[in-house]
């Protein structure tokens, strides 16, 4: 059976905001785009959805094909859809925002990108579309989760030390943190589980390494478990 609707349809694209995090800087990841509009012009990966695929499908079938990354953290951000955000036709656009470990996760371009690259948030090119709009979207998400969630240590490599957990925390917050109240506060979860390694070749005292307990977190949220910091 076919159908005529009164109302013609709006296209849907997904489009990520993808953060990573290098002990120094938080990265955005941004395409080339080798296609108009907005050819040669730095993008957020992203896509239109297809007939046969849902939401979560085609943002991780475009992140594998445009920048190779394929397991991440990935979460629904916002849906945008202002009437002449796209100059081809009424596109509604459904963001995500991710989280990966930069060490992980090397990106090479493919389909319609001709280049990736990874660009410290406070220093972004233009992007096209409005991109801009659901990169702020996207930072603002991260910086109030980050605070009641453990989503930071998605960031980071297996194993960390309680001064590259703070320093990313200060990074993403941008403000200076208690190194005192911060440690206290972070063992305080029973979340890090401490390992018998240490830093070798350092010209300071050698830090202990920890690793993320995710399971104990998932029985603690199970339990109404909240991570405050």
């Amino acid at each position: 059976m076919s159908y005529t609707y009164k109302y013609p349809h709006p296209a849907v694209t997904v489009d990520a905001v993808v953060f990573g995090f290098d002990e120094a800087d938080l990265k955005l990841l941004l395409v080339r785009r080798r296609i108009d509009p907005f050819k040669g012009e730095w993008a957020l990966p992203g896509g239109f959805v297809r007939l046969n695929e849902n939401l979560e499908e085609a943002i991780r079938r475009e992140l594998l094909e445009e920048t190779g990354i394929t397991e991440l953290y990935l979460e629904q951000l916002y849906t945008f859809g202002e009437p002449d955000r796209d100059p081809r036709e009424r596109v509604i656009s459904v963001a995500y925002y991710a989280l990966v470990n930069l060490s992980l996760y090397p990106v090479a371009a493919a389909s319609d990108a001709t280049e990736v690259a990874w660009f410290p948030v406070a220093e972004l090119p233009e992007v096209a579309f409005d991109h801009e709009r659901i990169v702020e979207t996207g930072l603002a998400r991260l910086k109030a989760k980050v605070r009641y969630e453990p989503i930071g240590f998605e960031l980071l490599p297996r194993k960390f030390t309680l001064g590259d957990l703070q320093r990313l925390y200060e990074t993403v917050l941008e403000q200076p943190l208690d190194k005192r109240n911060f440690r206290k506060k972070i063992l305080g979860t029973n979340l890090l589980q401490a390992l018998k390694e240490y830093q070798q070749d350092v010209a300071h005292r050698a830090a202990q390494y920890y690793q993320f307990n995710r399971e104990r977190y998932e029985q603690l949220r199970k339990r109404g478990f909240n991570f405050e910091l």
